[in-house]
């Protein structure tokens, strides 16, 4: 078997995530391969569109040009170097994070897609299927699914 080329990793901004990532950036290390940090999110409302008084108008975004994604990618290269990643490159996309991590794993030509457990023993998990558990029933490439949690 090949060596990995590009191997594609999704993050939420969580610990357990970036646990995820670094285990993404030696795999890549190991393979001198390129990393892609994916971070999926569902967009904020439009602030003109929220009603004065709204919470959620509260929770637009305080500086702009930077989103909670661009801040989870940024700390995701961080620790992706720190694994020994050379070759990084950060996405954010807004939409469900099944479907971004497949769709950008088709368009990149992924080799592998490296993404944490967490939510596979859940029971929202089980009703209604975890990003891991899908990815690895979904992808065309390899899945490789990290044991991020403590099992707390």
């Amino acid at each position: 078997m090949a060596s990995y080329r590009k191997v594609l990793v999704g993050t939420d901004g969580s610990t357990s995530s970036f646990r995820a990532v670094e285990t993404a950036g030696r795999v890549a290390a190991d393979a001198g391969a390129k990393l892609l940090l994916v971070s999926a999110y569902q967009p904020m409302p439009d602030r003109d569109r929220v009603r004065a008084g709204d919470q959620l108008g509260d929770l637009a975004y305080k500086v702009e040009g930077s989103t909670p994604a661009d801040d989870a990618l940024r700390a995701a290269r961080e620790r992706a170097i720190a694994s020994g990643a050379t070759d990084v490159e950060e996405i954010a996309v807004a939409g469900d994070p099944v479907d971004t991590l497949l769709e950008l794993a088709g368009d990149h030509e992924v080799d592998l897609v490296v993404v944490g457990n967490r939510g596979l023993s859940t029971l929202t998990g089980r009703l209604l299927g975890s990003v891991p558990a899908t990815l690895s029933h979904r992808a065309r490439c390899d899945v490789l699914i990290v044991h991020t949690t403590d099992g707390k």
